[in-house]
């Protein structure tokens, strides 16, 4: 790997042409089908991702592309830290596990979750999921609560991980932005929530519970979710301060998790500063 300069100024690295699936400089893509989730490093994928991956706090370690990808990418990419490999699309479809249609992935340095305290300390608007194991869905949240204004994630121990690629590439790389806290105990922070100042609305289809549209617009709130089927346990509606419903019409009876969040969050989302 050589890296181009212009006098004593560094420009740019030269790609490294990969020839072998089992080259070890490419190892952090390997098998990427099957793997499960590293407590090293993040997977994302995509042109519009690895973009929202270098405008984030994570470093980089390296990007794999095919010929084209890179040729698509290199604009970006040129005046990075990180290698840059590039392999033909066989060869990338050998290394990963599957069909990568447009040959562009990076490999990042996982960062820690943040504190509890310091999360509700700084923000107004929260989002808390309980139990979901979907990735997707996971991801689809994220993406809607970095449009809509929430200021973090907080995670129940038993959520699937939010740095798993599937979940990055459905938060179209948003959740790298996103601060999220993953508790290691539940359901006591919702408690720690409302000693900080938060309304905790419960989402539940029981309709019992008050409409979303007669809360108003509280000074801070966090929207409390479970996984889709089960729901919220018993445990933490007790503790949330109010159970809230979406009125619906038709007999309809509940929505996709990241469809209901959506509104609840859109329904006390901050005014836009343009």
């Amino acid at each position: 790997m050589r890296r181009r300069r212009v006098g004593a100024v560094a420009t740019a690295i030269d790609p490294i042409t990969i020839e072998r699936a089992d080259d070890d400089r490419i190892a952090d893509y390997a098998g990427l089908r099957d793997r499960k989730e590293s407590d090293e490093f993040v997977i994302v994928e995509s042109a519009a991702v690895v973009e929202r991956l270098l405008s984030s706090k994570f470093f980089v370690r390296s990007f794999l592309f095919s010929p084209k990808g890179y040729e698509r990418m290199r604009h970006l990419v040129e005046g990075q830290h990180a290698p840059v490999y590039v392999a033909d699309a066989d060869l990338m479809k050998g290394i990963v596990g599957y069909d990568l249609h447009r040959g562009i992935l990076a490999s990042a340095k996982r960062r820690p979750f943040s504190a509890l305290g310091d999360v509700l300390a700084r923000s107004r608007r929260l989002i808390v999921l309980e139990g979901s194991n979907d990735h997707e869905n996971i991801g689809v949240v994220a993406r809607s609560a970095r449009a809509l204004g929430f200021d973090a994630m907080v995670l129940s121990p038993n959520c699937a991980d939010p740095y798993y690629r599937r979940c990055i590439r459905v938060s179209m790389g948003e959740i790298l932005h996103l601060p999220i806290v993953k508790c290691g105990t539940w359901p006591a922070p919702i408690a720690t929530m409302a000693r900080y100042g938060f309304e905790t609305w419960a989402l539940t289809p029981d309709r019992a519970a008050a409409s979303l549209y007669s809360m108003g617009m509280p000074d801070k709130v966090a929207l409390l979710a479970g996984a889709e089927g089960p729901g919220l346990t018993a445990e933490a509606l007790a503790l949330a301060s109010a159970s809230v419903r979406i009125p619906m019409h038709r007999g309809v009876d509940s929505l996709n998790l990241g469809h209901a969040l959506a509104i609840a969050m859109a329904a006390v989302s901050p005014p836009v500063d343009d």
